[in-house]
């Protein structure tokens, strides 16, 4: 098991689960705002970020396009996001936890295949989940709410990381 990129995935699970419940409290309108220099609504970000986790699953196993929810997906509420969510995010976990390295995905897009390493998949996911989880916040905090704080350091203390040692 790659414990590191395991732990990765378990913080993109910790997460999505933290602002997908902070994200409850807010208005239905302020969850549709447009808000300047963010790239969607709240609740269009979180159908691109869910629809992406569902995507870089697919593409692991050399498939693509079956469905996955995109940035223009109707809103399915949030009790369907958080399972979503939920889901994808713990794929990604078995994913990262059983991944040896070396495995590859080929992809056919506009009658080409291409091959790419499983492992790029899990990179573009961890970042994407960051990219749009920040914007989600920016876009709450501008409409004047409070956000959660997704820092490492606050995962850290829901896993235990981090006891202080008695005295040597």
């Amino acid at each position: 098991m790659n414990r590191p990129l395991v732990d990765i995935f378990e913080y993109n699970l910790w997460a999505n689960r933290t602002l997908l419940e902070a994200c409850r409290d807010a208005p239905e309108a302020a969850l549709r705002a447009e808000v300047p220099a963010i790239s969607g609504t709240v609740q269009s970000l979180w159908t691109h970020t869910i629809g992406g986790e569902q995507t870089f699953i697919l593409r692991t196993q050399g498939r693509h396009h079956e469905g996955e929810l995109h940035r223009l997906s109707p809103w399915p509420g949030f009790d369907e996001a958080a399972r979503l969510a939920e889901e994808t995010g713990r794929a990604l976990v078995a994913i990262a936890r059983d991944l040896d390295g070396d495995e590859t995905a080929d992809l056919a897009f506009h009658g080409k295949v291409f091959r790419f390493p499983v492992h790029f998949f899990l990179t573009h996911a961890a970042e994407h989940g960051m990219e749009h989880r920040t914007e989600i916040k920016v876009a709450l905090k501008t409409l004047g709410f409070e956000t959660p704080d997704l820092d490492a350091w606050s995962y850290a203390a829901t896993k235990g990381y981090g006891a202080e040692l008695p005295p040597a």
